[in-house]
């Protein structure tokens, strides 16, 4: 892969990573400020709780990707980037246009969904 074709998706996983550092900083906030009020009433706060611990799976969810957006750019750092790091062969670039941050090619993709790797 080419120098410009790498610094494009890095520029693309940088700005993924601020998206996702805001968006987790946002729902723990929500999170946090959202308060039980005591009239609220038993299906008022059976929501409440829903709705707070919706917050908190998005933030975990978006955690997991901004772990992989970040083991993305130690990859473009050490010049691993775009080779799937299980055989090491080029990751396609239909896939990293989809997903910049793809660890796998599309085969050993398939296989570790299939739990075999």
């Amino acid at each position: 892969m080419i120098a410009k074709e790498v610094d494009s998706y890095i520029r693309r996983l940088q700005n993924k990573e601020r998206e996702l550092v805001r968006a987790i900083a946002k729902y723990e906030t929500d999170g946090r400020e959202s308060k039980d009020s005591e009239t609220q009433d038993f299906m008022d706060r059976a929501n409440h709780t829903y709705t707070k611990e919706t917050l908190f799976q998005k933030s975990d969810s978006d955690r997991a990707t901004l772990g992989l957006v970040q083991a993305a750019l130690e990859r473009a750092d050490d010049g691993s980037f775009g080779l799937c790091i299980e055989c090491g062969r080029l990751v396609e670039r239909k896939r990293l246009d989809a997903v910049p941050w793809a660890r796998h090619c599309i085969n050993c993709q398939k296989l570790q969904d299939e739990g075999q790797l």
